[in-house]
C-alpha cells in the first residue's frame, strides 16, 4: 500500500551549536552497528517479552543497525511508528507530533495500549530535536517513517542505535508492512510483527466477505476541505488500498491531474465532475468541512452526493486513514465499513456523524 503525506514536510538544518552538542554526546551513547547496551531498568510499561534472541540486526536504507539487547528506552522520531510499538507491547518513551495534537501524539485507536506510559512529544518544526533526544538517553531510535537524510541518520545513530526506512523507500511513508517488520525485529518480536500484518489482511478480507455489495463498485477518495482552489483527490494506488481491499474499484483517470507521479490529483472547481463514482469518501475532519466540500464546484450536484452515496468522515477516522498502521487500519475497517454500507445503500448522512 503506497502512502502519501497529508502535510508537506521539510527538514531544516539544525544549528551548528546543536550539532556540536549531539556529536559530543556520542561517547556517552550506544552505537549503531554494535556497541555496549545502555544500562536501563526494564521498562515497566512493557506488556510483552521478546520472542527473538538479541543481538538483532535490522537492515535499512543506510546499511544495518545492531541492537545488542532488548531496548527499554525507545524514541520515535517518525510520524506514526508509535502505533506498532504500542501494539507490540513496547510503548516508546518519546513520540513525534505529526498533526492533530493528540495527547502524547497517540491517537484514540491506540491510547488503551499506553499501559501507563507517558511519552514525551517531540516536534520537527525546526528539524529534529537532537539535544532533547540525547537528554532522553534512548537505547533505540525508530525512524522508519521520519524522512531521514543520511545526515540525520548519522547524527541520530551517534546517540543510539537507529533504524531508518528500507532501501528504496520514499522519503516518507515506506510501506506499512516493511515498517512493521523493521520495528518488530528491532524490539525482538519478529513473529508478533507478522501477526499484526496478517491481522490487517484478515480484517479486510472478512469485511469484504461480509459486504459482497461493495465488489466492483467505483469509489473516489478525497481529502476534506479544498485547499488553495483545489480539491485533492487520490488516484488509484495512492493510499487507496483501504477501498480496493474491500472490493471497490477506484475511479480511473485522476492521475492525469497530479502534478507528479505519486501525488494527489488536484481538481479545480470546474473539474469536480471527474470524481463522481458509485461511492465517494471525503476525509473531512470537522463538521464545517462538509459545507466547504459541498460548496466547491459541482460537488453538491454529483450523483454520489445527491444520491447519499458520499461518506464524510470525522477527524479521527480521517486520521486513521492517513496514519496507515496496523492499528489504524483495523480502526478504519471497524468505523468506515458501516458508513460505506450506508453509502452503497443510498442512506449516508451529509454529516461527519456516520
Amino acid at each position: 500500500m503506497t502512502r502519501i503525506s497529508r502535510v508537506p514536510r521539510a527538514r531544516s538544518r539544525i544549528a551548528a551549536a546543536l550539532t556540536a552538542l549531539a556529536i559530543a554526546t556520542t561517547g556517552l551513547a550506544a552505537c549503531s552497528g554494535g556497541g555496549t547496551p545502555a544500562a536501563a531498568a526494564r521498562n515497566a510499561t512493557y506488556s510483552t517479552t521478546p520472542s527473538d534472541s538479541f543481538p538483532v540486526t535490522v537492515t535499512h536504507q543506510f546499511g544495518s543497525t545492531t541492537i545488542p539487547a532488548e531496548p527499554q528506552r525507545i524514541v520515535v522520531v517518525g510520524l506514526t511508528e508509535q502505533d506498532v510499538l504500542l501494539e507490540l507491547g513496547t510503548p516508546p518513551i518519546a513520540t513525534t507530533e505529526w498533526y492533530g495534537e493528540q495527547p502524547h501524539a497517540v491517537w484514540p485507536w491506540a491510547t488503551d495500549l499506553l499501559n501507563g506510559a507517558d511519552p514525551v512529544v517531540l516536534h520537527t518544526t525546526d528539524g529534529f530535536e537532537y539535544e532533547k533526544i540525547a537528554s532522553l538517553d534512548p537505547d533505540l531510535i525508530v525512524g522508519t517513517n521520519a524522512g531521514l537524510t543520511e545526515e540525520d541518520y548519522t547524527k541520530l545513530s551517534a546517540l543510539a542505535p537507529t533504524v531508518a526506512s528500507v532501501a528504496g523507500a520514499e522519503r516518507f511513508f515506506s510501506s506499512w508492512q516493511d515498517q512493521t517488520r523493521q520495528i518488530a525485529k528491532a524490539v525482538g518480536r519478529t513473529a508478533e510483527g507478522e501477526r499484526l500484518i496478517q491481522d490487517v489482511a484478515d480484517a479486510y478480507r472478512d469485511a469484504a466477505t461480509a459486504h459482497p455489495e461493495f465488489a466492483g463498485l467505483t469509489a473516489t477518495f478525497s481529502q476534506g476541505a479544498p485547499y488553495d482552489g483545489q480539491l485533492y483527490v487520490y488516484p488509484d494506488g495512492l493510499n487507496t488500498d483501504f477501498l480496493t481491499d474491500l472490493g471497490f474499484r477506484m475511479t480511473p483517470g485522476l492521475e492525469k491531474y497530479a502534478a507528479e507521479a505519486g501525488q494527489q490529483a488536484q481538481l479545480s472547481a470546474e473539474n469536480t465532475n471527474l470524481m463522481d463514482a458509485d461511492v465517494i469518501v471525503f476525509a473531512t475532519e470537522e463538521e464545517s468541512g462538509v459545507k466547504q466540500v459541498l460548496d466547491f464546484g459541482t460537488v453538491s450536484s454529483l450523483r454520489a452526493v445527491t444520491g447519499r452515496h458520499a461518506v464524510f468522515t470525522d477527524g479521527t477516522l480521517a486520521g486513521a486513514i492517513y496514519f496507515l498502521t496496523p492499528l489504524s487500519q483495523k480502526y478504519v475497517v471497524e468505523k468506515l465499513v458501516p458508513r460505506l454500507a450506508d453509502a452503497v445503500a443510498g442512506t449516508a448522512p451529509q454529516s461527519i456523524e456516520g
